[in-house]
């Protein structure tokens, strides 16, 4: 069997030993190469290995090898056969309601910042220093603690009253949270050294990098979720339905390239796939409005039902739904500027020179792969709801009356005695 090695040892009066694999390859190419070797004065240089058969055949398999995808040659067939299980995953997830939801939104946030910081490493963008893994993750809980601390505390506020250590922890979050936030910067400055202080506080900007476009978007997500399930399925699933027809019409008709990110992109499918997601949002939305479970407002009410009715009351005498002409507004956006979140993601990969953010996913990548622009799709519904849906919630004004002294309730009274009847809604 023949054997052809090309050997290049930059500066190699500098090396001392160069370490070369043959695959596939006999004794006697061994030898062959050898000789070589010693005709340019290499032969003290560099250490050959012979490869077997077996040893060439055993690659490191992933983690994610368990999962039932069969091994096609055809990536299509695998990422279509993922894509439905991960349909049916979904679905399973919100069927089993928000504390499953919300557990994964934090498994999320967990794996797609391990994601990115792993590729950074490896591309040594991030200094591998000593407990940089263990002061990123302790920024990564704290983090987390601040901002489910504040999502429970305004959503679920009469659940976490009645436990008495939940409830110190989640009334004073804010504080705990920014305590345990300067202990970590103290440990942080008191670890310090000065001959890696430059490298030591790029790990500090990647790491608080990191916390605002992941773990920020997560806590808009959950959110979402309080406000309606439906805020959470219809962006995920319009998103969806923009990557599928603009990957189907690029494939039919796709000509001009789209951007130079991502070469795969056309103009074409662009085009096409934003007017599809338009049609079939407007029906998902459509069918989802008819789902009481999709579309009330997460609340806990003690002994009652865990979801309240009072946003269904008022839109069910009608015949279009108000709230189809916000998933216009959400179509539209799915398809012209949460696809930009996918290039971003396409450049921060061609910037370390990889293909995927991991192999979670078996013919998809990594989960950062799928969340690039469902990140950027859930910031805007946030700032959408809150913007132009949210209003002020009876319930939560009187707890708030209660919270103040008895003079401060009388005055309260009084005002709003006075107040509803200068406008003729009360009598004196």
């Amino acid at each position: 069997m023949e054997c052809v090695v090309f050997v290049y040892i930059p500066n190699v009066y500098n090396v001392k030993v160069c370490h070369i694999v043959l695959a596939g390859c006999n004794k006697l190419s061994r030898i062959c190469v050898c000789a070589k070797l010693s005709k340019h004065g290499l032969r003290d240089k560099v250490v050959i290995q012979l490869m077997d058969e077996t040893q060439e055949k055993r690659k490191p398999k992933s983690w994610t090898s368990w999962l039932p995808v069969p091994r096609f040659k055809s990536n299509v067939i695998r990422r279509t056969i993922t894509g439905f299980t991960l349909f049916f995953y979904f679905y399973f997830v919100v069927y089993c309601g928000v504390p499953l939801i919300l557990l994964h939104a934090l498994a999320i946030e967990i794996i797609c910042h391990n994601e990115i910081i792993n590729i950074a490493l490896k591309a040594k963008k991030i200094p591998n220093i000593p407990f940089f893994r263990t002061l990123n993750w302790y920024f990564v809980i704290v983090a987390n603690y601040f901002f489910f601390g504040e999502a429970f505390s305004e959503y679920l506020d009469i659940f976490v009253k009645k436990y008495y250590a939940i409830n110190v922890l989640i009334s004073y979050h804010k504080f705990l949270a920014f305590c345990f936030y300067f202990l970590g910067i103290i440990c942080f400055l008191v670890k310090i050294r000065k001959k890696l202080i430059r490298q030591e506080f790029s790990v500090l900007a990647w790491t608080h990098f990191l916390l605002i476009i992941i773990g920020l978007q997560c806590y808009m997500i959950v959110q979402n979720v309080f406000e309606g399930i439906i805020w959470l399925i219809l962006p995920v699933g319009l998103v969806i339905l923009n990557d599928i027809f603009a990957y189907i019409f690029g494939k039919l008709c796709g000509r001009t390239p789209l951007i130079s990110l991502s070469p795969n992109k056309t103009l074409e499918g662009f085009v096409f796939g934003g007017i599809s997601t338009l049609l079939f949002g407007t029906l998902l939305s459509y069918i989802f409005c008819h789902a009481p479970y999709l579309t009330c407002p997460v609340r806990f009410f003690g002994k009652s039902k865990r979801h309240s009715n009072e946003h269904i009351s008022n839109i069910i005498s009608i015949k279009v739904y108000p709230f189809l002409y916000h998933s216009l507004a959400f179509s539209l956006f799915a398809s012209v500027i949460a696809p930009f979140g996918g290039f971003c993601a396409s450049g921060f990969k061609r910037a370390f020179k990889v293909k995927d953010f991991g192999d979670l996913i078996p013919g998809h990548g990594g989960l950062t792969d799928r969340f690039d622009c469902q990140f950027l799709m859930a910031t805007f519904v946030n700032v959408y709801i809150w913007t132009f849906i949210r209003t002020a919630e009876v319930d939560k004004i009187y707890q708030k009356v209660f919270q103040l002294s008895i003079d401060n309730q009388l005055k309260f009274y009084h005002l709003l005695n006075e107040s509803l009847c200068v406008r003729g809604l009360m009598k004196n």
